[in-house]
């Protein structure tokens, strides 16, 4: 390997750690309160350093969450790998939206919960986009088959994210306490089931 080669990996070791260490602060201690220097401070470099591979603090919480869904993104497509009839496709990738959540929910807080700048420079969410995106060329697959009855894309796919986003929030804020326990997961399933029943073509 070459010097320029070592660099890079070297560059990129660096970077990671730092958003690994970033990952950590923001879940901790929420985005406003998570600064460059407690940052810095956890891999035991200098704030100057942090400043080398990011511009500032909103630039690697911008890095966390691409980490976050491409690793989301990623499930739900594995996920649905083989699979041709549409309907199980969205309630296939529904399952594995929810068992991200449930398996990642601080991360999953960080993403979607916490109040933080989402906005790239161009002014774009764009791996949260990205992720509508996904769920949006499910939705419009069911659509050119009629097999769901809402007809308009945006509130077919906003209406199941929304669903899926309040259940899964319920149950890692723990508003379900009220309930056994035991059949928290069992309802969680039902209410997918019963979702995907509702916005189906009788």
């Amino acid at each position: 390997m070459g010097i320029t080669e070592r660099k890079e990996r070297e560059r990129q070791e660096m970077r990671s750690l730092i958003l690994e260490a970033a990952q950590q602060a923001f879940i901790e201690e929420g985005y406003e309160k998570a600064s460059i220097r407690a940052i810095a401070d956890r891999v035991e470099y200098s704030p100057a350093t942090i400043y080398l591979y990011f511009k500032d603090k909103s630039e690697i919480f911008f890095e966390v969450h691409e980490l976050g869904f491409e690793r989301l993104i990623q499930e739900m497509m594995t996920a649905v790998e083989g699979i041709e009839n549409p309907i199980e496709i969205l309630r296939q990738q529904g399952y594995a939206y929810m068992k991200f959540a449930l398996e990642n929910p601080e991360m999953y807080d960080l993403m979607f919960i916490q109040n933080a700048p989402m906005e790239a420079e161009k002014g774009e969410w764009a791996c949260g986009h990205r992720c509508f995106d996904l769920l949006c060329s499910s939705v419009q697959h069911c659509m050119d088959k009629q097999l769901i009855k809402i007809n308009t894309l945006e509130v077919a796919t906003m209406s199941i994210w929304s669903f899926m986003h309040g259940l899964v929030s319920l149950k890692i804020r723990n508003r379900f306490k009220t309930f056994p326990q035991e059949h928290i997961q069992n309802l969680m399933l039902a209410s997918v089931e019963q979702m995907i029943e509702l916005i189906q073509n009788d």
